[in-house]
């Protein structure tokens, strides 16, 4: 395993996709935290404070904007970089300048894992070295 790169937050209730998405961080050398839907995955951003949160859109109990919206409120002056992947679009991943749906990043959940991983480093290097709204 490559050196630790971060902690990323990762809440979806598709067990299958949570694991290849897990997998994928794990393999590119990030902490990963996972939930099972937007409650648990608040409570589980209390607990470890992640760098980055990907959620889900749709999802039992607490959707992803309510948990994106929810974290936002948390965080405070910590903003992490939070995406929304939703399968409602199939387009590009989309960055807003403010946050859209509790998010400034919208990635299509048809994109491969291996591309999602690259889209929050490249997000998490920009907002590291404070370049950009991220």
């Amino acid at each position: 395993m490559t050196a630790h790169r971060g902690k990323i937050l990762l809440v979806d209730d598709d067990k299958f996709f949570l694991k290849v998405l897990s997998d994928a961080f794990s393999e590119a050398g990030f902490e990963v935290v996972t939930a099972p839907d937007g409650l648990a995955g608040v409570q589980a951003f209390s607990e470890h404070l992640p760098e980055a949160v990907i959620s889900d859109l749709v999802m039992p109990r607490m959707g992803g904007v309510s948990t994106c919206l929810e974290i936002s409120r948390l965080a405070g002056d910590r903003d992490p970089v939070i995406v929304l992947l939703t399968s409602m679009f199939q387009g590009a991943p989309h960055e807003h300048q403010e946050p859209e749906m509790g998010a400034k990043v919208h990635i299509p959940k048809s994109t491969k894992p291996l591309d999602i991983v690259i889209i929050v480093e490249q997000l998490l290097d920009r907002k590291r070295r404070g370049a950009g709204a991220a």
